[in-house]
């Protein structure tokens, strides 16, 4: 059933809860609620609830779950009404936890086009209001349970089960008396049983698509969207590329160098953070790489066009979601992408030099940064922890197509020493720029301090190859 509330706008966006507004199912959450709120005796559940929460976690909807919750009403006979939707808004700040990363600037572009926000879900309205309420929405479409006289519930679903055909029915409801246009309306759902509603809106949306939803959507040309990572970025089964690699991202799988790293555990475990890092190889992708793969959180790479078409680090690159910068066109996309990406408190990789500096600007004691860092750090609150290389060049110098594969025997050192979070003053990029880069000098050795006279064979190694 839908709560009635008249609107002036004539469109909308019904999203769905389950794997497309959350990342995973709600139930597990709403039974902890319902225990905490003596609904449900104390370590007991719905029956095989854990079961079912595991299959709609890994493969979406089915009719033997669907089943299970739609039996759920029988189960719910005699619970106090109060109480349920007491145990709603004791969920609804966890479930909020639960959202997934990139879907609040999906709901955001939503909302700026001017289209009324409906959550439309197959779980009880009682206990998913207050979430609806937490995440701005307009109006919610749920199942409603009927009650008696003394406000319990009789056992039995009101005005229908709001699940496939049941949730469009619902949906034209709402709509007709709302005086919404479904033919210019948008639908966002993960389950092939939502084909209906899909199908009966002018833009559908297959929001991290089940397999059989996944098909229709291809078949139909319908947009595949998934709202926990950066679009673009593929997945097989929940997995990144960077989640397959990782396991072989490890010092090992570099035997031509070895590494020292400090300080790792100044990176903050959880919020958005710029990994602001010096650039004196292409090997600092490797570097960097593994650095992320220790942090066990999402990260992105930010990095100058040629890094990713470089070979072996730029297939890393890639992996770690990489936002290519092609300066040569003028385009802040990039700089979007990572701020969406902060956005929704991941971690981004960026080198502020842009790129590798050649000649004597390469032994210059003073480190000199392009302003985008602190420019996202502004805009984002990112916090910004700096991060100094040193010896990567040895390993892989600008002048050489490939790393130097031949130091197995003698690998160079490479350094890898992580600072404090630096303060900023979001207000003059340029002031911020010198206060990152500086913080980023203080973590080199002191021999980068020293102004040096290179010779003509170290200034060729500083250049691309001819």
């Amino acid at each position: 059933m839908a709560t009635t509330i008249q609107r002036a706008r004539t469109t909308a966006v019904f999203i769905d809860l389950d794997r497309t507004l959350l990342n995973h199912a709600s139930g597990l959450a709403l039974n902890r609620a319902l225990i905490t709120e003596g609904v449900l005796p104390s370590g007991r559940g719905l029956p095989g609830d854990k079961i079912l929460y595991a299959i709609n976690d890994h493969f979406g909807e089915n009719l033997v779950s669907m089943g299970l919750v739609r039996a759920a009403a029988r189960v719910a006979k005699g619970w106090s009404q109060a109480a349920v939707q007491s145990a709603g808004r004791r969920a609804a700040p966890e479930l909020v936890t639960m959202v997934a990363p990139f879907a609040p600037q999906y709901l955001e572009a939503f909302r700026a086009a001017g289209h009324q926000m409906v959550l439309a879900t197959t779980t009880p309205l009682d206990m998913i209001a207050p979430f609806a309420e937490a995440m701005g929405f307009d109006d919610v479409i749920a199942t409603s349970y009927e009650t008696d006289g003394d406000g319990r519930y009789t056992g039995r679903i009101f005005e229908g089960f709001v699940w496939g055909m049941g949730k469009l029915k619902a949906v034209r409801a709402w709509a007709a008396e709302a005086g919404v246009d479904l033919n210019e309306s948008h639908a966002c759902s993960d389950s092939v049983f939502d084909t209906p509603l899909l199908s009966s809106v002018g833009y559908p949306h297959a929001v991290n698509p089940d397999p059989g939803l996944s098909l229709i959507a291809a078949a139909r040309r319908w947009p595949q969207e998934h709202w926990d990572r950066p679009p673009g970025v593929p997945s097989l089964a929940g997995f990144e590329p960077y989640h397959l690699l990782r396991p072989f991202v490890r010092p090992s799988s570099f035997p031509y160098a070895r590494f020292d790293f400090k300080g790792l555990d100044r990176i903050p475990s959880s919020g958005p953070v710029l990994l602001a890092s010096n650039h004196r190889s292409y090997f600092d992708v490797a570097a960097l790489a593994l650095v992320a793969a220790k942090l066990g959180r999402p990260v992105r790479f930010l990095g100058k066009k040629e890094i990713f078409d470089a070979p072996v680090v730029g297939l890393v690159a890639r992996a770690l979601g990489g936002i290519s910068v092609d300066r040569g066109s003028g385009s802040n996309e990039a700089l979007r992408a990572a701020e969406d990406a902060l956005a929704a408190g991941e971690v981004v990789i960026v080198l502020p030099q842009g790129t590798i500096p050649r000649g004597e600007a390469f032994f210059d004691p003073t480190l000199h940064g392009k302003t985008g860092t602190a420019r996202l750090a502004a805009t984002t609150k990112a916090t910004v922890v700096p991060i100094g290389l040193w010896g990567t060049e040895a390993v892989w110098p600008r002048s050489s197509r490939i790393p130097d594969f031949t130091k197995v025997a003698h690998p160079p050192k490479v350094s890898v020493v992580v600072g404090a979070p630096v303060p900023l003053t979001h207000r003059d990029a340029v002031a911020d720029t010198a206060t990152i880069m500086a913080a980023i000098a203080a973590l080199l050795p002191a021999e980068s301090r020293t102004r040096h006279q290179p010779t003509d064979e170290e200034l060729a190694r500083t250049k691309p190859p001819s």
